[in-house]
């Protein structure tokens, strides 16, 4: 059996294909630009660690890429339209898992014979609790988002301007007294019957001396 013969039976019993699948394009620059966005696509950076994880186990020899990467891209597709459920599925995993290798590191660490060997494996083990412990919290999080309440928020984007000039006769209006208020009559203000201090010209203790000397030389 040749070798077009081969690939033609592969493809008739269900083999997994193991080619990358790109839209062809009607123009060489179009095709280019299809593979491009394929390269950096994120479902195709994701197949590619999960092909290189399982690449010596029974689960890598069946990955059929066309199909996992069809289900990469209906995966995030759902996360943009709000359903979540598939991540909290892998988040709740995820943390049975951890929990798992917390446990058989423990078990490593109690069963060491030398020190060295119970420190490194009990520190691994706490590294995996403590993952563990935050992948709960964000599914916490995801599961019952908090709520942030903000009583003001003063948000700038650009330069601001402050115009005093245009508040400043709000406040002397707000602040004006009426002179009617100070004086204490109905229509205008009392007239002031004293003597300004300018019209006097002079001391009041040293103006009372003048009126004695002056009445001593008119009895002479």
């Amino acid at each position: 059996m040749n070798k077009t013969k081969r690939q033609a039976t592969s493809k008739a019993e269900g083999a997994p294909h193991e080619s990358t699948p790109c839209e062809a394009g009607s123009t060489g620059d179009q095709v280019k630009r299809n593979m491009a966005h394929l390269t950096t696509s994120a479902e195709l950076a994701a197949y590619r660690v999960i092909g290189a994880a399982e690449a010596t186990t029974a689960i890598g020899d069946n990955i059929d890429v066309p199909t996992i990467l069809e289900q990469l891209r209906g995966e995030a597709a759902a996360v943009h339209c709000g359903d979540l459920s598939r991540t909290e599925s892998m988040l709740m995993n995820q943390a049975t898992a951890l929990q798992t290798l917390f446990a058989r590191l423990v078990e490593s660490s109690m069963k060491a014979g030398m020190l060295p060997q119970q420190e490194t494996a009990m520190r691994l083990a706490l590294k995996a609790q403590s993952q563990c412990r935050a992948t709960l919290e964000t599914l916490v999080a995801i599961k019952n988002p908090p709520i942030v309440y903000a009583k003001q928020a003063n948000v700038t984007t650009g330069p601001q301007q402050i115009n005093n000039a245009a508040a400043a006769p709000s406040r002397a209006r707000g602040k004006k007294t009426k002179p009617t208020q100070l004086s204490g009559g109905s229509h205008e203000l009392l007239s002031d019957t004293r003597t300004s201090s300018v019209a006097r010209g002079v001391d009041p203790a040293l103006e009372a001396l003048g009126e004695l000397d002056r009445a001593k030389v008119r009895r002479r």
